[in-house]
């Protein structure tokens, strides 16, 4: 990019960054799209870049990799339902120490090494996401039955992104693994987020999954039972999708599923006349 183009995207970007200024993103980052270290440095760079124009980033985050490494380490073998990872009260245990630890503070000190300000918490703490079993087949997987913001809204005030772990609690003293797109569409609706970003490992819903150039730009949730009739909307992405409109109703404004594979995919799809995804509204 030469420096008109530079000059070109600021003022394509202006009306954007007057937008979305001092209102709530939430980014959910996740999955295959965390595997490369000099890709994740670079997306953990553009949270900064996004925080630094005045815009409240809230970062939600899962690690399966992490997770699955972890649980091979102790000895013990990953078990999936239906794509959810089975989490007997061990796993459990195992999930804290992957995603509170490892996963959540290697994030914390990436944002922070880029210049920005970051503190890495869970669902635990603040008491922020309070759960019941999603179903007893499953474990300790969690259904997120309350959000607790406080903890949020009192990093964001303080000019910190707060970088969120999918861990639940419950009175009994419980740790619950959580579905990382299902807690960040909870944790946005709960702050009444301008947009929630999914970062996933396709460009955005296809009309013809194996077309990257048949990529659907835009989705209204009233759309969507006829897209998983016509078979657009199937497999994994049904969940993922359930997920925008779950956001959607709780009253996010708009919500994205982007390529957190491409660089600068956040920055594009916020900042830009075109984006890089699709748009839920």
């Amino acid at each position: 990019m030469d420096k008109q183009e530079q000059a070109a995207f600021l003022i394509e970007a202006m009306p954007y960054i007057k937008k979305y200024f001092n209102k709530i993103l939430v980014v959910k980052y996740g999955g295959n799209a965390m595997i490369d270290e000099q890709l994740k440095s670079s997306v953990m760079r553009d949270l900064v870049v996004l925080n630094l124009l005045g815009i409240k980033v809230v970062l939600v985050h899962g690690g399966g990799p992490d997770i699955s490494q972890l649980i091979k380490q102790m000895g013990k073998e990953s078990k999936f339902i239906n794509g959810l990872r089975y989490t007997d009260g061990e796993t459990a245990e195992i999930v804290r120490m992957a995603l509170a630890g490892k996963t959540n503070k290697t994030l914390t000190d990436l944002i922070c090494r880029n210049g920005g300000k970051a503190i890495g918490i869970c669902g635990q703490d603040g008491h922020l996401l309070k759960c019941t079993k999603q179903d007893e087949n499953l474990g300790f997987v969690g259904k997120i039955e309350q959000v607790n913001t406080q903890i949020i809204t009192d990093l964001l005030g303080l000019g910190y992104v707060p970088v969120i772990a999918t861990v639940g609690y419950d009175d009994e003293g419980n740790i619950y693994n959580i579905n990382a797109d299902t807690a960040a569409a909870s944790i946005a609706g709960a702050l009444n987020a301008e947009s929630l970003i999914l970062m996933t490992d396709t460009r955005g819903l296809l009309e013809n999954k194996d077309d990257p150039s048949s990529l659907i730009k835009k989705v209204y949730v009233s759309d969507i039972p006829a897209l998983v009739k016509q078979g657009i909307i199937s497999g994994g992405m049904i969940p993922k999708i359930e997920c925008c409109k779950d956001a959607i109703r709780r009253g996010v404004k708009k919500v994205f599923i982007t390529d957190g594979r491409v660089s600068h995919s956040i920055l594009i799809e916020i900042l830009s006349d075109e984006g890089s995804g699709t748009m839920f509204v």
